[in-house]
């Protein structure tokens, strides 16, 4: 069970989670400072940790740079802080003055620890807080700062927390880079000594990094080793920065904004930092990764347990040529598919017949849909499906009624041009009455046309992202931009309690926690082609679980890779995740529907696996051998391999792959050969996948657990 102690003697604070440990102190100066993260303690044993501060090497040193829980600007402190305060007076800097604490348990199975703080000369107070939970390893932490004074002051650095990594004789560092239609491409690279600092300035999560890490010594696995990570739950612009000093250490600090940007504090106002939450685990990366996706699904996700329909999205059958006529028809093709959600993609309203206009103007077009959204919606549901819409709240078209009405309802600093890209400006949703704008005919939609899913979009990231009028506006646009976001996501499902949303924003350009919190799934990349998300879906996945990972089936030739691989290639990726369908089903031959039907219906049989089950990555999408991964059930009772093999096998060894989270001797039957297997074969000496002779060979092996009786 997870506990918080305390050893007023020492000062050492344990936060203590059902496998791990996390403990600090206050130190003589007030300051509060790292002990232990890792393998569980008790508290006489964590203060033991406690040794005397020894003297500098020189005077060139000053405070180490890692190993403070928030390690601030001021002092003899060089190194990277995580606090940067600019008082009304020009000054600097943050002393620690320690003025409580609380400990909190707002509900079973949950601690909070809150660390409380004052400066010794300015009026600006700061909590620390740190959460535990009885079911995950995960810590979760975050700063508020509150500006006591008669004076407004600026945060020019407000992380939420800094992690402080135990010394070892090297580091290496995981994350994920990309851009648009090749996102979460995995990285795994020595960590050199300075400073490695990954960042978004765009005003979303980005294409081109995600803001969470993995670190382990060099020597973890997929099964094995000691892996620390941390995880950003915010949806703007961030910054982490990992550290690694000369006295062989390592620390990673993260929170929001960037370089440039600060959070003012006016007299009376708080800050409250996004989550940063952090992970220890010994069991490799593989273990680092169920831990995030069980946290994910238990208390990130809205509805992180419930079954997630197959979706079927009109965009690459009709593109912008949108109306009632051919929306019903796919939709009869998709019902006959056993598609469950219909989902109308972009050119539904206004005067949308291409990216140039329209954006902005969200009322059904008149000369599509004479009648509004209602009979197409009547249609879908009467096929038993359920019906989603795409919108992009965030954009508009300069050729839009609400740009000529509101122009000044964008991001813009006077005197600079206003760029477009994709012919779109950002709305500026830091603005309240931008926000309640977009609430408003949002929830009036929803209700109006019985809506059951929005595809959230939002397709460019910022530019000149200024806020004309406030004194300050420029400075709140950052953070207040992401709040309000929150707040509309909060407020449209307070309204509809069954409404789905997917965060989307040109591809993968806004997945992170915090959007997690207020959504239910995400579209992970616009690049369908399903060799690359073999790649993409396993950097993806390195953190998110597959509950909430979007992928379609779509036609071929592919429209980026001009790449063609069967349909049940395609298929058996997208059934990684959350499956979708994305192709023209007008142009699929009759062989090809049926093909669709049964692959479809071979989902659903498994999908409780793929979005709740174990991920067991068993061979990688990099090399000549096949890429295997598994999803084991919680208790045993059942798994699902999925296998891929890009070309022919000659030359290349045939290895067995080793399955896990079996039940020790068991013994499992093929649903589909009905062959019986033993686990401990299974599980010591491994299998091979069915994998025909060629090019693009894929397969599904779903093994249920026998009786002892041999039922």
């Amino acid at each position: 069970m997870p506990t918080i102690s305390h050893a007023p003697d020492t000062g050492v604070w344990l936060l203590t989670t059902p496998r791990t440990s996390y403990a600090l102190r206050i130190d003589e100066t007030g300051a509060p400072c790292h002990l232990a993260w890792g393998p569980r303690l008790t508290l006489p044993e964590t203060e033991e940790l406690v040794v005397p501060a020894g003297e500098a090497a020189s005077s060139f040193e000053g405070r180490p740079a890692v190993g403070e829980e928030l390690p601030v600007d001021g002092g003899t402190r060089y190194g990277t802080p995580s606090l940067q305060v600019r008082y009304a007076d020009g000054s600097r800097a943050f002393e620690w003055q320690p003025t409580g604490h609380r400990v909190i348990t707002p509900s079973d199975g949950v601690h909070e620890l809150s660390l409380e703080f004052r400066d010794r000369h300015y009026p600006l107070r700061v909590a620390l807080h740190y959460r535990v939970r009885d079911d995950t390893d995960v810590i979760e932490r975050w700063t508020v700062l509150s500006n006591d004074g008669d004076q407004h002051l600026s945060l020019v650095r407000a992380d939420s927390a800094a992690w402080s990594l135990p010394a070892t004789a090297d580091y290496r560092l995981s994350h994920v880079t990309g851009q648009w239609s090749a996102e979460s491409q995995l990285r795994r690279e020595h960590l050199p000594y300075g400073e490695t600092v990954l960042t978004s300035r765009r005003g979303i999560t980005s294409h081109h990094a995600a803001p969470w890490v993995m670190v382990d010594a060099g020597d973890a696995g997929e099964e094995h080793g000691r892996v620390f990570g941390a995880a950003l739950a915010w949806s703007g612009s961030w910054r982490l920065t990992v550290q690694r000093t000369p006295d062989g250490r390592a620390g990673l600090s993260g929170g929001v904004g960037h370089e440039g940007t600060c959070v003012p504090l006016a007299p009376g106002e708080e800050f409250i930092t996004p989550v940063f939450a952090g992970l220890f685990t010994d069991g490799g990366f593989g273990a680092a990764s169920r831990a995030w996706h069980a946290y994910t699904l238990n208390h990130v996700l809205p509805h992180g347990h419930e079954v997630a329909p197959v979706l079927y999205n009109s965009w690459e059958a009709t593109g912008f040529d949108v109306n009632e006529a051919n929306q019903k028809a796919l939709a009869e093709r998709a019902a006959a598919l056993g598609v469950e959600l219909y989902v109308v993609d972009d050119g539904w309203f206004g005067a949308r017949r291409s990216d140039h206009a329209g954006l902005g103007d969200w009322t059904p077009a008149q000369d599509r849909f004479p009648e509004g959204l209602g009979p197409l919606a009547d249609t879908v549901h009467r096929l038993g499906m359920r019906f989603g819409i795409w919108v992009e709240p965030e954009m508009v078209n300069p050729d839009s009624d609400l740009y000529r009405a509101h122009p000044n309802w964008v991001l813009h600093t006077p005197g600079r041009a206003r760029s477009e890209l994709r012919n779109q400006l950002v709305l500026n949703f830091a603005r309240d009455d931008v926000a309640d704008w977009a609430y408003g005919w949002l929830t009036r939609l929803v209700a109006d046309h019985g809506i059951d899913f929005l595809k959230w979009d939002m397709n460019r990231a910022f530019s000149e992202a200024g806020w004309p009028g406030p004194p300050d506006g420029n400075d709140r646009l950052w953070t207040g931009y992401v709040a309000n976001l929150y707040g509309v996501l909060d407020r449209l499902r307070a309204d509809h309690a069954g409404l789905r949303i997917e965060t989307c924003s040109g591809g993968g350009g806004r997945v992170d926690l915090g959007i997690l919190t207020r959504t239910d799934q995400a579209w992970v990349s616009d690049n369908t082609d399903a060799v690359d998300r073999l790649v993409i879906q396993h950097g993806f996945g390195q953190l998110h679980p597959a509950r909430t990972m979007s992928a379609w089936v779509t036609d071929v030739p592919h429209q980026l890779t001009s790449r063609t691989v069967p349909l049940r290639f395609r298929f058996h990726v997208a059934m990684c995740g959350l499956l979708g369908i994305g192709g023209d089903l007008t142009r699929w031959s009759e062989e090809e529907l049926a093909e669709g039907a049964e692959l479809v219906a071979e989902y659903k049989r498994v999908r409780h696996l793929v979005q709740y089950g174990a991920l067991y990555r068993l061979s990688g999408p990099h090399g000549e051998l096949p890429t295997v991964v598994q999803y084991a059930a919680e208790d045993g009772a059942e798994t699902l391999v999925l296998a891929w093999q890009r070309g022919p096998r000659h030359g290349v060894p045939r290895l067995p792959v080793r399955l896990r989270g079996l039940t020790p001797g068991a013994r499992y039957r093929d649903t589909r050969t009905g062959e019986v297997h033993h686990a401990t074969v299974l599980a010591a000496y491994g299998f091979h996948p069915d994998l025909r002779p060629g090019d693009w060979a894929s397969t599904a092996v779903h093994l249920v657990r026998m009786e002892q009786d041999g039922a």
